[in-house]
């Protein structure tokens, strides 16, 4: 009977102590999801790309990756905005979370990829954005404000979005 009462001590205290850790630690691992309204948070990557380095454009910022198929599917449109407007002031900047160089290197030929891309294999950037599922678009203003946020794959060439643009350039 003292066993048996020792041992529910023992975990009455253990579950006691993991709550007060978990109270402590959880905080800390709140994501935070950049919205519109919200200015783009700055990142600098190792190959010294910068979000500041693009200050005064407007800028299509997307996170995406080689294996994912909706991510695949929108590069042909990003491809045709970029070439249409990078000559008035649109960047389309996009990062890949893909952790093996080669593979994203081979993509990048074989697709054509026109526009700037970087590699953040540790996810730093898309993690300071909140973004946890790709692809997603954060079209940025020239005053490093996020106007519009895009969840998932877009069609680029959609009249809707080609005006929108046009409307901010």
């Amino acid at each position: 009977m003292a066993r048996v009462k020792r041992e529910v001590w023992i975990a009455a205290i253990v579950i006691a102590l993991t709550g007060v850790l978990l109270h402590r630690v959880i905080p800390h691992f709140e994501i935070h999801r950049v919205e519109v309204g919200d200015t783009a948070p700055e990142f600098e990557l190792t190959d010294g790309v910068r979000l500041s380095n693009y200050r005064g454009k407007l800028v299509l910022l997307n996170f995406w990756a080689t294996w994912c198929p909706p991510c695949v599917a929108e590069v042909p449109s990003l491809n045709t905005l970029y070439e249409r407007f990078r000559g008035d002031g649109l960047v389309v900047l996009a990062v890949s979370v893909d952790t093996e160089e080669a593979v994203y290197q081979q993509f990048l030929e074989r697709f054509r990829v026109t526009f700037p891309t970087v590699l953040d294999p540790e996810r730093t950037v898309s993690s300071r954005y909140g973004t946890i599922k790709y692809p997603e678009s954060y079209l940025i203003n020239r005053e490093g404000e996020v106007v519009r946020k895009y969840i998932g794959a877009e069609d680029w060439e959609m009249p809707e979005i080609v005006n929108y643009l046009r409307s901010l350039l």
